[in-house]
This record gives C-alpha cells, sequence and structure tokens, in this order.
C-alpha cells in the first residue's frame, strides 16, 4: 500500500499483558480482530501507548508479526530506539514480516532545527531507502519541537518519508500549514493522521488531516466521526465526538494513568481480558474506576456501544 493516501483510522494497539507481566496472545488477537471489526483502515503496534520500551527485541518481532499475520490490513510499526543498530534490525524483521512501513520518533536530545532533519536523514538511511517511514510529532513527550518548515525539510529529503503522525498541541495551524505547502507546491503530498487520543480530531479532519491515529478505546467511533467528516455531515460528526468528549478527555491523561483508563475500559468492552500494564505501570484506583464508569453510562445514553453493562465486583 502506498501509506501517502492512508486515510481513516490507523489505531494504536496497547500491548495486552497478563497479570504477571506476560504477554497475553490472545488478548492481542482480539484487539487485532477488534480493530478490523471496527472499521479501522490500518494498526499501528510498539507505539508509545504500547509500552514498547518495556519489551525486549523478541517479544517485540513476535508481536508485531503475528498481528500483521492477522489483521489483513497495513500495520505501522514503531521502531524508535536510541541507537540505529536495534532500530535497523527491528526494521528488517518487521518488514520482512510483512509490515507496511515503520514510524520513528525524535531522540530528546535533539534541539536545533539541522539536529532534526539531520537525524531522520540519518535513521533513514539505517532503515533504508525502500523503506516506507512516518515521522511522529510529539512534542509533549519528546520535547522536539517540530515547525511545519522542517517537518517539510525531511519530507523533501527522504522520499521514503509518506506520513506525519500528528501530536503537536496545539496544532490545527500546522495542519494547516502543511497543506499549505503542498498546495503551493513546495511539499509533496503526505498522509497526516491525528493523535493526542482524538483529543482535536473534529477539527483536525477540517484543517486536512486524513484521519486519526491513535489508540482511543472506541476506535469504531473514530472510524465513524471520520467518515461523516469525509462525507460532509459535519453537525453528526461533531455531536458524536461531543457524546465522547469527557471520556476522551479522560483518557487523555498523561502518561500510566491515561493507559490505565484506555486498558480499563478495552477491558469492559471484552477485548482486554486484563487492564496489567509491564512494570513499572500504574492501575486505576478504585475510585477512578468507579468515575470511569459513570463516564460510559453517560456515553452509552447517546452512543450504545458505551453501554457495558455493571461492572462485577473484583
Amino acid at each position: 500500500m502506498d501509506l501517502t493516501q492512508a486515510k481513516g483510522v490507523y489505531a494504536i494497539a496497547p500491548t495486552a499483558f497478563h497479570e504477571d507481566g506476560r504477554l497475553d496472545e490472545a488478548s492481542n488477537d482480539r484487539y487485532t480482530d477488534f480493530c478490523v471489526e471496527s472499521g479501522c483502515t490500518g494498526i499501528t503496534v510498539l507505539g508509545v501507548m504500547g509500552e514498547a520500551p518495556k519489551l525486549d527485541m523478541s517479544e517485540s518481532v513476535s508481536l508485531a508479526s503475528r498481528m500483521i499475520k492477522r489483521a489483513g490490513i497495513p500495520v505501522i510499526v514503531g521502531v524508535s530506539a536510541p541507537g540505529f543498530a536495534a532500530m535497523t534490525s527491528l526494521t528488517k524483521a518487521v518488514m520482512d514480516a510483512g509490515a507496511a512501513g515503520v514510524m520513528i520518533a525524535p531522540p530528546n536530545t535533539l534541539r536545533t532545527d539541522d539536529q532534526i532533519v539531520g537525524y531522520y536523514a540519518q535513521a533513514a538511511e539505517a532503515i533504508g531507502a525502500d523503506v516506507p517511514f512516518v515521522v511522529q510529532d510529539f512534542p509533549q513527550t519528546f520535547s522536539v519541537i517540530m515547525t511545519p518548515g522542517v517537518i517539510r525539510r525531511i519530507v523533501q529529503a527522504n522520499p521514503n518519508c509518506v506520513m506525519v503522525k500528528h501530536e503537536d498541541w496545539p496544532g490545527l495551524e500546522k495542519i494547516s500549514a502543511l497543506r499549505g505547502f503542498e498546495k503551493d507546491g513546495s511539499m509533496k503530498h503526505i498522509s497526516i493522521l491525528c493523535g493526542n487520543g482524538g483529543l482535536f480530531i473534529d477539527f483536525e479532519c477540517e484543517r486536512g488531516a486524513d484521519g486519526a491515529m491513535t489508540g482511543y478505546a472506541f476506535p469504531d467511533m473514530l472510524s465513524d466521526l471520520v467518515r461523516l467528516q469525509a462525507e460532509g455531515k459535519r453537525d453528526e460528526a461533531h455531536d458524536l465526538f461531543d457524546a465522547h468528549l469527557p471520556l476522551l478527555r479522560y483518557e487523555q491523561q498523561q502518561g500510566p494513568t491515561g493507559l490505565a483508563v484506555r486498558k480499563y475500559v478495552l477491558m469492559r468492552r471484552g477485548v482486554l481480558a486484563s487492564d496489567a500494564q509491564r512494570r513499572p505501570g500504574a492501575g486505576l484506583s478504585a475510585k477512578a474506576r468507579e468515575e470511569v464508569d459513570y463516564l460510559l453510562s453517560r456515553v452509552a445514553r447517546f452512543d450504545k456501544r458505551a453501554d457495558v453493562g455493571a461492572r462485577k465486583a473484583a
């Protein structure tokens, strides 16, 4: 697939674990099927919220390969690493397994525009010129500020740069600027898929984003929203988004807390057997679980997919 034309929803996959920290292959399979059934056009595995740094190389390859084989839709694999040796090895393994491309986040040591552009040139060389890659623009986590001009330089200098995962915040003007570069011919076309849990996806699509690349626990809602925007049904799209916004906001808490919410909701929806994170990690308190359950009941008044029933006592 030509990822420069990617649209829709590429769900960021959480990594399912058993309570003792072992990979839960059955839950990971169930999540893969769930994404396909939810209308996702792709899946991204080993992202920030996939707890990728907690997996060793063999686990990373096994998890990604299993998902690629099962999904039947494009799978992008996060290959960010402190050094290029590990990045190269993981990239080769997952591309051999059939990945559609890889995603690369910048190390937090980069400060100047030239350093950022130079890093991606070296990364593109390390993974191989024939491997499509995604630039992950997530300054809140990586502390690397990429201006629209820097992204244009990366895109123009590397033919295998096919997509930006846009997670800058605020970032609506950045999307407009990038699409403006395409319009005036100073940058080739790339796909722009947006993260941040979908917190701004209502207007990001209107600014020219092609969809979402995020792990909100309702990828089926995100698929509907992106479709409604593409069909010009603006009010319907915003009504759906508004119904989910309180839960989406709650899930968007930074760090392990947000992931704990996401995994808990996916467990309540019957996708994951456990909401466990591999250590170091964090679970939800009884009070937080009650709050999430309440938010689910509120969403269910508009969207029945959130009607997960009463929670059984632990």
